[in-house]
């Protein structure tokens, strides 16, 4: 009796063990939903405010208009508030701990991918609709008042390229800190209670923080832009700024934060001694292949340079040599950013393993303030011009919006590299997190479990790109078919008697967006778990490794390959050389086939790219957090075998 009693309380001990656990876990996924839908709030407020401003201040000159939006980091205070509560509870068991913060990333990244799929599909729908028909068909300038989508365009700038991309930092942001965490908790600081090394992640980028303030000064107060052709070396002289001055504050945080050695467990192999200096490396080579990435993805995508140019040259032949020469850039855009991230994986699992490679992650998001300011940079921009054009203003703020615009499409690839680099490493920390989990000593690709695994993940970036380009597809249809309608129904419309019905231009937007976001959402979401308990952890691992590597390739190139085109078109436009005077002037044949080029980029950069690494980092996040589950109770395939 007495042994039956015993294990009967040891089981109920365990099962309620498990149950707070769970409800901890819950509790910090609900924070992380919180945090990602209140950055992406707060962004938009902050960017709505700011596009009229940057329109006013415009008419005093380009120098006036030009200003960076730093974002601060919420989603830090509350992680660090909510570890505090949680300690509380768990006390010395820090493994515990962190793996209940893993719910932080999942809620934020969840939040994040919705944002970026509805947020894409919403403006990139009203996008190409407007330029369809308003430009190609009709001849009209962009953010013409005559045409119907202007309002729904503008509008989807601030819904996806503002919201979803502060959700999507965010969730980098909270993932790579929730890995490097829970692998930190099974080393010897977990073991030693050593909280302020546990911490380490935290600091990195409260550092950050402190840097990007410090950055955004030269940009506002020290240095002012007079002429268009300052524009983006000023931006880009804060990517360098950021980074020299992060790299000297990471070593003053790696100095007095760390113990001089500690060890991390790798995987059931050789535990692993690091020094605090090693440390320092892996977060320095994550930060500076950011960098790297960042000026590889500017040189691709700004018309300042031969490859736009080149793409712009092809629009002489019309719109399938522009879509040739847009799509080979693409591909080529991919070959440094991928050497960067290699070596910066090479490098920091060699001297921390998997904890490495997470600090090298939260390396690269650590100028995320930055980041996010030259990335929000380019639809204020764009927003800005369209306020000045619907107002009726002058075209010399027209023109002087439009130069800000076409920096502000070079800096928003820039974010979107910067997203999808950390995008990797944050995906195989969590990868090295969820094996560790998981209770397994290797992955071998070639077991035909773990490849077959492989091969799918590797195909699953190809089904969401093609849910989310159809999904724009479909929306922006209904939207050309609306704004034909009301230019052949409407008296008076094109000669400026009547106003346009811009409501039902926003509620087609809306409604797709709501709709179409449900499918891809699904797929990501659904597919893990589904593999996880018919196939068993194995599986799995081999699934979230095809993704990363496929995943990552697609996202570079059809981001760059979007910028591209859409730079391309403006290169045309703006005519600022004799070779783009040639090729001009608005509504000749090369600006049309430019123009064609630019909508069939617009879901390439604005939906499909960037929210594919979101797919890699939830995947890899929700993996993460059900291993347990999966460990226990997967394989149930095998098991009826």
């Amino acid at each position: 009796m007495r042994t039956l009693r015993r294990r009967a309380c040891l089981i109920f001990s365990s099962s309620m063990v498990k149950a707070i656990s769970v409800a901890f876990t819950t509790v910090a996924f609900i924070l992380g939903v919180v945090t990602s839908v209140l950055s992406g709030y707060l962004g938009m407020k902050i960017a709505t405010y700011a596009n009229a401003r940057t329109t006013l201040e415009a008419r005093k000159g380009v120098g006036k208009a030009f200003f960076l939006l730093p974002f601060v980091l919420d989603g830090l205070l509350v992680l660090y508030i909510a570890i505090n509560l949680f300690k509380i509870y768990y006390k010395t068991e820090r493994e515990g701990l962190f793996e209940a913060i893993t719910g932080y990333g999942l809620g934020g990244s969840s939040v994040a991918l919705f944002g970026r799929v509805g947020g894409g599909i919403y403006t990139k729908a009203a996008d190409v609709g407007a330029d369809l028909v308003g430009k190609v068909e009709r001849n009209i300038p962009e953010d013409d008042p005559r045409n119907p989508a202007v309002i729904a365009d503008n509008v989807g700038d601030n819904v996806g390229d503002i919201a979803g991309m502060g959700s999507d930092l965010f969730g980098s942001f909270a993932e790579s800190s929730c890995a490097a965490l829970v692998v930190a908790s099974i080393s010897s600081f977990g073991t030693s209670h050593d909280f302020t090394a546990m911490c380490f992640p935290l600091l990195i980028s409260s550092m950050g923080i402190v840097v990007c303030l410090i950055t955004t000064l030269f940009a506002t107060d020290f240095y002012e832009i007079k002429e268009v052709n300052q524009i983006e070396p000023a931006l880009k002289r804060q990517l360098i700024i950021s980074t020299a001055l992060m790299t000297l504050g990471i070593l003053l945080v790696c100095f007095l934060a760390l113990p001089s050695s500690f060890t991390i467990y790798n995987l059931g192999s050789t535990p692993k001694v690091v020094k605090w200096w090693h440390l320092f490396f892996c977060v320095a080579v994550g930060l500076w292949a950011g960098l790297i990435i960042g000026y590889t993805t500017e040189y691709f995508t700004s018309n300042a340079y031969s490859p736009v140019q080149d793409v712009a040259d092809s629009c002489r032949t019309g719109a399938a040599t522009n879509i040739i020469f847009g799509l080979a850039l693409g591909y080529k855009s991919v070959i440094i950013p991928i050497f960067a991230i290699a070596v910066a994986i090479y490098v920091s699992f060699a001297l921390a393993v998997f904890y490495g490679i997470a600090v090298a992650a939260l390396g690269m998001l650590s100028t995320i303030a930055t980041g996010l300011a030259i990335d929000a940079y380019g639809p204020i921009s764009d927003n800005a011009g369209g306020i000045a054009e619907m107002a009726g203003m002058s075209h010399h703020i027209r023109e002087r919006t439009d130069a800000l615009d076409a920096a502000g499409n070079t800096t928003a690839a820039i974010g979107k590299g910067f997203a999808i680099g950390s995008a990797a490493l944050v995906s195989l920390a969590l990868f090295g997190a969820y094996v560790s989990r998981a209770s397994l000593t290797s992955v071998d690709v070639l077991s035909a479990k773990v490849f077959i695994g492989l091969i799918v993940g590797a195909m699953l970036p190809y089904w969401f790109s093609a849910m989310t380009m159809k999904s724009v597809g479909k929306a922006a249809l209904s939207m050309v078919e609306e704004v034909r309608r009301q230019f052949n129904t409407i008296p008076g419309l094109m000669e400026g008697i009547n106003n346009p019905d811009y409501a039902t231009c926003v509620k087609i937007s809306t409604d797709a967006s709501i709709k179409e976001m449900i499918p891809p959402g699904a797929l990501v979401m659904v597919t893990p778990l589904v593999v996880g308990i018919l196939f068993g952890v194995e599986t799995l691992a081999g699934l979230l490794a095809g993704a990363l590597v496929s995943g990552v390739q697609i996202a570079i190139s059809a981001s760059n390959t979007g910028g591209a085109w859409d730079n391309a078109k403006k290169y045309i436009e703006a005519g600022a050389s004799e070779h783009a005077r040639n090729l001009g002037p608005k509504g000749s044949d090369a600006h049309k086939a430019a123009v064609i080029g630019d909508t069939v980029g617009d879901p390439l950069k604005d939906t499909s790219g960037p929210s594919l690494n979101i797919l890699i980092k939830l995947m890899a996040v929700e993996s993460l957090v059900f291993a347990p589950f999966f460990a226990a109770h997967g394989r149930l395939l095998f098991k009826i075998g």
